[in-house]
């Protein structure tokens, strides 16, 4: 991120264009969501669905789109699905980020302390059995002959050692004071994460994982109800919706998520302004999903 530099760099991002309005809309859908009645008696159960839900809605992101039905179905009696050879791998996929989602609360004191520890933790989760061993929590390195994979079409990757820099960078920009909102913050270490693909496979999903543990561990969604990449895809859809810099409108969840990434990766104050608005209007469509979550154990109790 270059785009604001100085003192408490990422709270002054507030002042960039349509940023406020965004941030407090979202923060006041997440406010509404704490207060409802269920949150004081079964929070647990929105947790686990949430959880469920913008896990499922991260790997469909990255290309691995599993229905949910199907999935709850695989979770609740140890079935695999009757797919191809590639819904199998879409299956693992979307398997180790409801594994990652499971577990992100646990990460929280490692992520306030030691942010790249809690990173390879996540990568370990994601891709335990999806890649080698020895590349298990391992950024990249110089002299890699295999190319990092790009799922959201967002072009060249910085080589290893600019990927460091950055990731350094971002380190140390959480571990610095700041006064900037919980959502500005998550919004900036999601999109670094995506610009930066540190581990060279399964990024999005990592990026996507440590935006939530923000909103987690700076108070903002403590008991991780917010399905904020259910938000992501359901931005795509609305009619009108705002225009990414490349021209992308709503109407396909990926191609809409891409460009507001792509925005924020090369069209300097406006674009990080603009990916910060998308990013707080999935957080307000993730937490009006899970009011839904809660009106439906509401229903059922």
């Amino acid at each position: 991120m270059t785009a604001v530099v100085g003192p408490d760099p990422v709270a002054r991002l507030a002042a960039l264009p349509g940023v406020t309005d965004a941030v407090t809309a979202a923060r006041t859908s997440v406010d509404t969501l704490l207060r409802h009645r269920v949150m004081r008696r079964d929070s647990a159960k929105v947790t686990a669905e949430a959880s469920l839900r913008t896990a499922r809605a991260s790997a469909a992101l990255d290309g691995h789109d599993i229905d949910l039905d199907d999935l709850r179905e695989h979770l609740g009696h140890d079935r695999r699905l009757a797919t191809g050879d590639s819904d199998s791998d879409a299956l693992r996929v979307t398997l180790g980020t409801v594994r990652l989602h499971a577990e992100l609360g646990t990460l929280r004191d490692t992520w306030d302390r030691a942010p790249r520890q809690a990173l390879a933790r996540m990568h370990v989760l994601v891709a335990r059995g999806l890649v080698t061993d020895a590349d298990l929590g391992r950024p990249r390195v110089a002299g890699s002959h295999t190319d990092p994979t790009d799922p959201l079409g967002l072009g060249p990757t910085p080589t290893p050692v600019e990927a460091t820099a950055r990731l350094d960078g971002l380190t140390q920009l959480l571990v610095t004071k700041t006064s900037a909102p919980a959502i500005i913050m998550a919004a900036i270490v999601e999109g670094e994460l995506l610009a930066i693909r540190p581990f060279g496979a399964f990024d999005g999903i990592i990026a996507r994982g440590a935006g939530r543990l923000v909103l987690i561990s700076r108070g903002l969604d403590p008991k991780a109800v917010t399905a904020t990449d259910v938000g992501h895809v359901e931005a795509a859809q609305i009619p009108g919706g705002q225009t990414c810099t490349d021209g992308a409108t709503g109407g396909n969840a990926t191609g809409s998520y891409a460009a507001a990434v792509r925005a924020y990766i090369g069209t300097g104050a406006q674009g990080v302004g603009q990916w910060i608005i998308h990013y707080a209007r999935a957080v307000e469509l993730g937490a009006r999903e899970s009011l839904a979550i809660c009106e439906a154990i509401t229903r059922a109790s």
